[in-house]
């Protein structure tokens, strides 16, 4: 049985987008796979609100994430974290060899922008990453007010983790002056997972130029370049299937109007903290809450496993909390193609069969 999944991703694929991950094959040398790629990059190009190239890699978001500090970091980065996946990415740094500093605030909290503007004031660091949207704690980073302070620092790279909330939140690149956006298929775009996108810009693009050692799958200079040259194909084999499925699902995402899909997520996100508060407590720092995904403190002690257990049965499931979090926090996504009468569903479920 299909169940619909709550979770911070993959969730729920519309079966008509299902449908176009089985069209058939074509050459990924040809005209037709490099119209297919052009298509897909111009309409990403409307999502993110940039005139930046766009890339697209067959990999898990970390993927680009991995590229991104690999192949833009001259000197040192500066990578702020508020979970777990802030410090994958410093991880990453650390382990190609990248000269990184970790700034990390507690669980639950956001990264400041005096915190940016402390770090980038000693001069040390000419790339930044941070997340817009942390899925372990499901907080969203002020990347507005963060922007601000990174645009005053004209050689720095401002590089964002917007892998869970990119099609579910508003982020204009161009205007924040983000680098390198990144994203993944599998989450607020409603796509099954497997591919990753980033936006790349002209200042990212001349530091690449600069960066000797930036590997090889993942260098996103070579990636630009290849794109470029050949009429928007890449070095290495694409997943097309996924591009199909894309470039129509891109369509219905322009078609609802982003204001209005940005708008529909808001929504979904605030029943599920009206219903957390009225029988839980919200985990994150209310001034900084995701419209994608909410995480929410266990103070009644459920068994969130058997919980989950019981809702699979009804064709449903909701992620455990994550990492240290696990069992003292649960987390339910609002992101994609559902509406407001899937959340309420959902939650009058759990209210049901923890007899609230």
């Amino acid at each position: 049985m299909a169940r619909k999944l709550f979770i911070p991703g993959p969730i729920d694929v519309m079966p008509d987008v299902l449908e176009k991950m089985a069209t058939p094959m074509i050459g990924h040398r040809g005209k037709d796979a490099s119209a297919l790629q052009e298509s897909v990059s111009k309409k990403l190009q409307k999502l993110f609100y940039t005139e930046s190239e766009i890339l697209l890699s067959t990999s898990s978001g970390s993927g680009l994430m991995e590229g991104a500090i690999r192949s833009c970091t001259s000197r040192k980065a500066a990578v702020f974290s508020c979970g777990a996946f802030g410090d994958r990415w410093y991880k990453m740094a650390v382990t190609n060899n990248v000269k990184a500093d970790l700034y990390n605030v507690d669980m639950g909290k956001a990264i400041t922008p005096e915190m940016v503007e402390a770090a980038l004031a000693t001069g040390q660091y000419d790339l930044i990453a941070v997340q817009h949207n942390e899925t372990s704690t499901g907080i969203t980073n002020p990347i507005e007010e963060i922007a601000e302070v990174v645009n005053k620092y004209k050689d720095v790279i401002f590089c964002v983790d917007a892998v869970s909330s990119a099609g579910g939140a508003k982020i204009e690149v161009d205007k924040l002056g983000i680098d390198i956006l990144i994203t993944s298929t599998q989450k607020a775009l409603g796509l099954p997972p497997g591919m990753a996108i980033c936006t790349f810009s002209e200042r990212a693009i001349k530091r690449a130029e600069t960066v000797e050692f930036r590997g090889t799958y993942f260098d996103l200079l070579a990636m630009y370049k290849y794109l470029k040259k050949k009429n928007y194909q890449y070095p290495s084999t694409p997943s097309l299937s996924h591009m199909f499925a894309m470039d129509y699902q891109l369509d219905n995402i322009l078609k609802e109007g982003l204001d209005k899909r940005f708008k529909r997520h808001e929504e979904m996100a605030n029943l599920v903290r009206a219903w957390a508060q009225k029988h839980f407590e919200l985990f994150t720092d209310k001034n900084h809450l995701s419209n994608t995904l909410t995480v929410i403190k266990n103070t009644q002690n459920i068994n969130i496993s058997q919980l989950n257990s019981k809702l699979m049965e009804k064709g449903m499931q909701i992620a455990n909390g994550y990492g240290d979090l696990k069992e003292k926090t649960f987390r339910i996504s609002h992101m994609g193609d559902y509406q407001l009468e899937d959340i309420q569903y959902l939650l009058d479920t759990i209210d049901e069969i923890l007899g609230f």
